[in-house]
């Protein structure tokens, strides 16, 4: 019930501009969901809503950014300045960065979670991926100079 709720909850903030909790109880009450007020303050805080003015000066529930939105623009703003070239041989891709940038860049990557990489270690201009196939590393050489472009 709790993931319907949430479903409809998202459905309704895109649709309506919904500012205040009242407003969004009485919506969800039309759409058959009885909720309290207590669950739909709950509710927000789960799906991370804020309130963000909209063009006419009013403020009402949007999506907020999640912690994987804000580390996927770091990891896309620290590597469209930091990584310079990518190759793979076998199951080990070489990222070549602007010189003291590799750590930064590395330790960014690790926190990405990339399926298929055993591990990474990064000197001052260069960082080593290990991967478990050579595939998984093709494929993740081919993703990583998609996101320098």
């Amino acid at each position: 019930m709790k993931k319907k709720r949430h479903s409809m909850i998202l459905k309704l903030i895109s649709k309506y501009e919904i500012g205040t909790q009242e407003e969004l109880m009485e919506k969800l009450r039309e759409n058959g969901f009885d909720a309290t007020q207590a669950t739909v303050s709950r509710d927000i805080k789960e799906l991370r809503l804020v309130k963000q003015m909209d063009k006419k000066g009013s403020y009402r529930y949007v999506e907020g950014k999640s912690e994987t939105d804000e580390y996927l623009s770091k990891f896309n703003a620290i590597f469209s300045h930091s990584v310079i070239s990518c190759d793979y041989a076998l199951n080990t891709v070489v990222i070549k960065c602007y010189t003291g940038m590799a750590q930064a860049a590395c330790a960014t990557f690790d926190n990405m979670q990339w399926e298929g990489l055993v591990g990474t270690i990064a000197g001052d201009d260069t960082i080593f991926a290990l991967c478990r196939t050579e595939q998984l590393a093709k494929e993740l050489k081919n993703s990583i100079e998609r996101l320098v472009k």
